[in-house]
């Protein structure tokens, strides 16, 4: 056994969004993509409103932390298909160098289950919608995804967790058009037992080229006496086939541990969909409690070392 180094530190003014920041009327605010436009910090966040039906909102911030200006109209509402006819959440945002475009990649709900949804933008005011073909089969029930900011042997290449043969396990997926996606394969498999990531997995923030690989903070949920517990790990993954795994924190490296973490609307829950990275540092944003949204930052040096000693 060894000691789990605190790889990231708490803003102290967190939480640093909650309901009362918004122009309009919501239930909470938590889970939202992040990004680094011009030098400002924007971030796309799940609000759900006071049927239970969440839609998306655009935020923005010159230090990341504090001044937020939010706008006074979501930016992706529900009901714009039978797919997310009970809302769209927890998106994760990825610049697409080759497009000169932002994708929002969202989870879309309704009777029939989760299915992914994409949007494009270019300034985050106006988005268009897409309608994705996901999953190995097509049909099972998806969220949790995020794009790679780049092509992967020329064509593009996404994180999701499809519900396949009653597993909730990480796959990777492969398009020439962002449209159809195929050549699925299983990526990263929940633990079995009572491991911290032994119920079920999936991915948190979208995939961070580093200089040793991808670098992916993924979640895992066990069940507990006193219900499900939602926690964090770092797996590292091939710059050029990231099919290949090179190494997974055995040990979960961010829990729910704040009081706005353990309570809320759903306690003992930190749900990270989005980081942006500033030099060595990294800046991670979550939803704490499904109630608010926190924000923590940590050296890009010591993940990478961590994950990588743990692969030894």
């Amino acid at each position: 056994m060894h000691t789990v180094p605190e790889l990231f530190r708490r803003h102290s003014r967190n939480p640093i969004l909650h309901r009362g920041n918004w122009p309009y009327q919501v239930n909470s605010v938590f889970n939202p993509g992040a990004a680094m436009v011009d030098r400002e910090v924007v971030l796309l966040v799940r609000a759900e409103d006071r049927r239970g039906l969440s839609h998306l909102t655009v935020a923005r911030s010159a230090n990341g932390v504090s001044g937020w200006r939010v706008e006074s109209t979501p930016a992706i509402l529900p009901g714009t298909s039978q797919t997310d006819e009970w809302g769209v959440e927890d998106p994760r945002l990825t610049f697409l160098a080759d497009r000169g475009e932002w994708a929002a990649v969202f989870t879309e709900y309704s009777r029939t289950g989760p299915r992914i949804g994409f949007a494009l933008t270019s300034d985050f005011r106006k988005f268009v919608r897409m309608s994705p073909k996901v999953g190995p089969d097509g049909k099972s029930g998806d969220k949790d995804a995020a794009l790679f900011p780049r092509k992967i042997g020329g064509r593009w290449a996404m994180i999701h967790r499809p519900h396949v043969d009653d597993t909730s396990d990480m796959w990777i997926s492969f398009s020439d058009d962002l449209e159809t996606w195929s050549d699925s394969e299983r990526l990263l498999s929940a633990r079995e037992g009572t491991w911290w990531d032994a119920e079920k997995i999936g991915l948190s923030t979208p995939p961070l080229e580093t200089r040793d690989g991808w670098l992916v903070m993924y979640h895992g949920a066990r069940n507990t006496p006193g219900g499900c517990l939602y926690r964090a790990g770092l797996a590292l993954f091939d710059a050029d086939d990231p099919r290949k795994l090179l190494g997974r924190t055995d040990e979960w490296i961010f829990g729910p541990e704040a009081e706005y973490e353990v309570r809320g609307d759903v306690g003992n829950v930190v749900f990270p969909c989005g980081w942006v990275a500033d030099g060595n540092m990294v800046f991670m944003y979550y939803g704490a409690a499904d109630t608010c949204v926190a924000v923590a930052s940590g050296s890009l040096t010591e993940m990478l070392k961590f994950v990588k000693e743990e692969a030894c």
